[in-house]
């Protein structure tokens, strides 16, 4: 089988998703991956061996300033000709099928060229009546035609009845320690107020990570660190929580690891609000609309949540990938949610929010 894998390079979440799934594809020979990415200047890739000899395109991506979606400015740095140049040229009559993550170059090349089109990303899950906040028209729309495609297959949390797969999450519980620092990541915020915000916190220690700090320093309570993979995931490991925007995968990888998490979703951004009220709904998470250090003070006390335990290995999705039945997804995702195991917190607090809608 020859696969075209399109992923969103906007954030470093689906980058991260898709990594999972191409370290299992690249163990089977019986199938051939071509990866296409787009949404990020070509010299913004990081840790992307993986992925062969992958493309890049301009694609579309959305510009944020301070800690909310810039319309405006997002609709003003959008090079349409060159997004529909690009759909058109690149050539899928080799591929049997596409994965996509998000992507509108590969999806709409294979919806004009009749190419079968499957999204597995977090965003399809919106597409099915899971827990949403601030939904707009403008909201259905883009998730209706950023990046179509024939089936989809949603990622979240939990499957609230459809047919939504679980993450793949490869970080074990095994590899976490409690520690007693807080990692904050929160890019898209000023890293003044971030600064204004955890001064207020002196007697707890604090590790931030920001796109904007270039070298790295010590205040009285903070470590202020340049990104880093290798670096992130050893502060994550070993956090004893997280302050975070509202991404799906570093939540994702919060439940796994048992961190509690706070979180800041981007303003005007309906999927990470959205996350948010199914974080509160599963009782695994804590949220603010602002920087507010209120809500931190009530957070930071909070005890740690029992892990949820995702699948790790994507191998049923290849199988059943393999099959080339798509359209009959149930049964695919009955088999992945059987390997998820929930605390049975969880399960009490989703069917009480249940019962009560």
């Amino acid at each position: 089988m020859k696969i075209l894998y399109g992923v969103q390079g906007t954030g470093n979440g689906h980058i991260a998703r898709a990594r999972v799934m191409a370290k299992a594809l690249s163990k089977r020979n019986d199938i051939e991956v071509d990866y296409v990415f787009s949404g990020r200047d070509p010299g913004g890739y990081f840790d992307m061996e993986v992925f062969g000899n992958y493309r890049t395109y301009q694609g579309l991506t959305f510009i944020t300033q301070n800690g909310a979606i810039n319309r405006w400015k997002t609709l003003r740095q959008a090079n349409i000709k060159q997004l529909i140049k690009d759909i058109m040229d690149l050539d899928v009559a080799k591929y049997d099928v596409l994965l996509n993550d998000f992507e509108p170059i590969t999806a709409w090349a294979a919806k004009f060229k009749f190419l079968a089109s499957i999204s597995i990303s977090h965003q399809a899950a919106f597409k099915h009546n899971v827990p949403k906040s601030g939904e707009s028209l403008s909201d259905k729309l883009l998730m209706r035609t950023f990046a179509p495609c024939e089936i989809n297959l949603g990622v979240h949390w939990y499957h609230f009845g459809f047919p939504i797969m679980p993450p793949f999450i490869v970080e074990s519980l095994n590899d976490a320690k409690m520690g007693s620092k807080i990692l904050v990541y929160l890019p898209f915020e000023d890293l003044n107020e971030i600064k204004d915000m955890l001064d207020q916190f002196e007697h707890t220690q604090f590790e931030c990570y920001h796109p904007d700090i270039d070298q790295e320093r010590f205040t009285k309570n903070t470590h202020w660190r340049k990104l880093s993979k290798a670096n992130f995931r050893k502060s994550l490991f070993n956090c004893a929580g997280v302050i975070a925007n509202g991404g799906f995968e570093l939540s994702s990888e919060c439940l796994q690891l048992g961190k509690k998490i706070l979180i800041k979703p981007l303003k005007k951004q309906y999927e990470q609000s959205s996350n948010c009220v199914t974080l509160t709904r599963m009782g695994r998470g804590s949220c603010m609309n602002e920087l507010d250090v209120n809500v931190v003070q009530q957070w930071l006390p909070k005890e740690p949540p029992e892990p949820i335990q995702y699948p790790d290995n994507p191998d049923v999705f290849i199988d059943w990938l393999m099959k080339e039945d798509w359209l009959d997804t149930q049964p695919l995702c009955d088999e992945l949610w059987r390997k998820t195991k929930f605390p049975t917190s969880v399960l009490t607090s989703l069917n009480t929010h249940i019962r009560s809608e």
